[in-house]
């Protein structure tokens, strides 16, 4: 599926989300609820991918996770911050990295109108 498509039905999913429970609630919620939503929409998603860290080629136990993975190729990092920082896109950019993506999503529910909250990454 191209990253257009996939992006844009993705969005749409976060959307009817963000309008149903608005802002204010805890990331877990926002997880939880878009995991569900891309079932209607016949997409594969997991929740809380391991992201395994390498240094050296030793591996890592950190325990680090990708907080929504669809279709094995689209990362998406959810947030409920009062703005989006740039530490918030590096965190995102090195997930890409470690998690060998090249598409990911930088969502943030605790806004007015979720799409002043999403920010797209392409490497």
């Amino acid at each position: 599926m191209e990253f257009e498509n996939l992006t844009g039905k993705v969005i749409g999913c976060a959307i009817e989300v963000h309008r149903e429970l608005g802002p204010g609630l805890l990331e877990s919620a926002y997880e939880h609820c878009l995991a569900h939503e891309p079932i209607h929409t016949g997409l594969h998603i997991r929740r809380q991918v391991p992201l395994p860290v390498h240094y050296k080629g030793m591996p890592l136990d950190c325990a680090y996770r990708i907080d929504l993975l669809v279709e094995e190729c689209l990362l998406i990092e959810l947030k409920c911050t009062d703005r989006l920082l740039p530490i918030h896109e590096a965190q995102l950019m090195t997930y890409l990295r470690l998690a060998r993506c090249r598409i990911g999503l930088l969502v943030n529910f605790n806004v007015p109108i979720l799409k002043q909250g999403i920010k797209r990454f392409l490497i």
